[in-house]
């Protein structure tokens, strides 16, 4: 789904990114890596891949299967260092033009881009850039890092890329590969956005098969071995010197984006030591204790909200059933002509189980309430089922603020906790009962007493509207894309 084309119903992450050096067929791997990455972005995927002379790239509009899905294409992409990007907007337009990883020819070689995240001050570099004679050709802030490097005055490539990102302010990870240098990956200095390194077994040996990734569900489909997250600010440089760390920024402690936990990330990842599957399970046994409610059966909005109705389910002793089941096979929805019609697209995804559902006091367990919309279809689907009554409970405490962080979330008018109260929430919504999770029940299921205890490791901006990083662009009133 396009923010362009429909509106927000849910936050929705912008990219992933992958990288692997030192292995043959590199692209093959990587085309590999991004369909575990695709629930990080579903609009574009691309790939650039460097075979020792040139670099070679392919990218296009569309899920990982549709633009890499031929083998010729990744045949097509020799080398054994690739970098790949999957792509979900936040700034600039659904084009090819905006579809990452970004190439740029310099003075001292080439050298090959991905990034996940938002910069809060690329409208501000943009205005000094473009003032200074560059011409920027797509319209998202990734861009900038290009410009910056090429007008560094720093002699090597390295030089130039931290001198880049000192320039910079937000919450991102970046992979880049150039020829001399290799593959270099970072992760902004708070560490908002998440980045792994792996290693591929078989060249323990030598310098090869180094993988970097957003998540290790990246890792696991291509038989890396995990070896640790890259630290918040740190700069890794892998090449045939095999690995070197960096760190210009110093120790500025971490903010991780605690929404990673909740929904982005896939439930078999492993996110700064700590899996996601049994996070997601903790905050909903934490969920039952805080919020319990006589009911029949406990229901996930499916896929996100599984693993957290699982843990209700235990802790609550009511039984988990699948009383929705989703469509995994929907891709972006169809143009859709009429509101009669429209009115049904929640059905293309979501389906009620009617025999579960009938005649039984329902508790629906969804990770988050942004507009409502989504919410509303899917409470009036499970009661015409024949529930006789619905109460929802979320994994995430009210969505009040939007995130600037490259989460895609709607303005703050547009959020309906930041316009609501619980009470008009649960009746906009449909519901009989509508419960969110305390911050203290988040954090005790990240294994902390409390939110005072545990906030300063996380980022939880969405909630509390406690921004870390100065959000530069928008005190300015500029914005970057179209």
């Amino acid at each position: 789904m396009s923010p362009q084309s429909e509106p927000l119903n849910r936050p929705y992450e912008e990219c992933g990114v992958f990288g692997v050096w030192g292995v043959p067929n590199a692209s093959a791997l990587t085309a590999l890596g991004l369909h575990s990455l695709q629930h990080r972005g579903q609009e574009a995927a691309g790939i650039i891949s460097y075979d020792n002379q040139r670099f070679h790239q392919h990218k296009g509009l569309g899920l990982v299967g549709d633009v890499f899905g031929d083998s010729r294409v990744t045949a097509a992409l020799p080398g054994s260092m690739a970098i790949g990007h999957n792509r979900y907007a936040t700034t600039g337009g659904t084009h090819v033009r905006n579809v990452q990883p970004f190439y740029a020819d310099y003075a001292f070689g080439g050298l090959g881009v991905a990034h996940n995240g938002n910069l809060t001050n690329a409208a501000t570099l943009k205005k000094a850039l473009v003032k200074r004679g560059c011409i920027f050709h797509s319209s998202t802030d990734t861009e900038v890092f290009i410009h910056l490097i090429a007008v560094s005055l720093y002699s090597t490539v390295l030089d130039r890329f931290i001198d880049a990102v000192k320039q910079v302010k937000g919450a991102y990870s970046l992979i880049t590969m150039t020829p001399d240098d290799g593959l270099i990956g970072m992760r902004d200095p708070l560490g908002v956005r998440p980045l792994v390194l792996g290693r591929i077994p078989g060249y323990e040996e030598g310098n090869g098969g180094w993988v970097l990734t957003s998540e290790t569900c990246a890792l696991d489909i291509i038989g890396a071995d995990y070896v640790r997250d890259i630290e918040p600010g740190e700069i890794v440089v892998i090449n045939e010197n095999g690995i070197r760390s960096l760190r210009p920024f110093g120790d500025q402690g971490g903010r991780f984006c605690v929404f990673e936990y909740i929904y982005f990330a896939r439930p078999d990842s492993v996110l700064e030591g700590q899996a996601v599957y049994e996070t997601r399970k903790r905050i909903g046994a934490e969920l039952a204790r805080e919020s319990a409610v006589d009911a029949d059966v406990i229901v996930p909005v499916p896929d996100s909200g599984v693993p957290s109705a699982i843990g209700y389910a235990e802790e609550s002793g009511i039984p988990f059933e699948l009383g929705i089941i989703r469509n995994h096979y929907v891709g972006r929805t169809f143009i859709e002509p009429t509101d009669q019609i429209r009115n049904l697209g929640v059905k293309m995804k979501h389906s009620a189980n009617r025999p579960v559902l009938a005649g039984k006091r329902v508790v629906l367990v969804d990770d988050s309430i942004v507009r409502g919309t989504t919410s509303r279809k899917i409470v009036d689907m499970v009661r015409a089922a024949g529930a006789t009554e619905v109460h929802m409970r979320i994994t995430s405490p009210p969505t009040r603020h939007p995130c600037f962080y490259g989460i895609d979330t709607p303005e703050e008018n547009k959020l309906m906790a930041a316009t609501h109260t619980l009470e008009q929430m649960a009746e906009a919504i449909g519901v009989d009962s509508l419960a969110f999770v305390s911050f203290d029940g988040l954090y005790r299921a990240l294994g902390h007493e409390n939110r005072a205890e545990g906030s300063r490791r996380y980022c939880d901006a969405c909630f509390t509207g406690d921004y870390p990083i100065s959000l530069v662009d928008k005190e300015g009133n500029l914005v970057v894309g179209e």
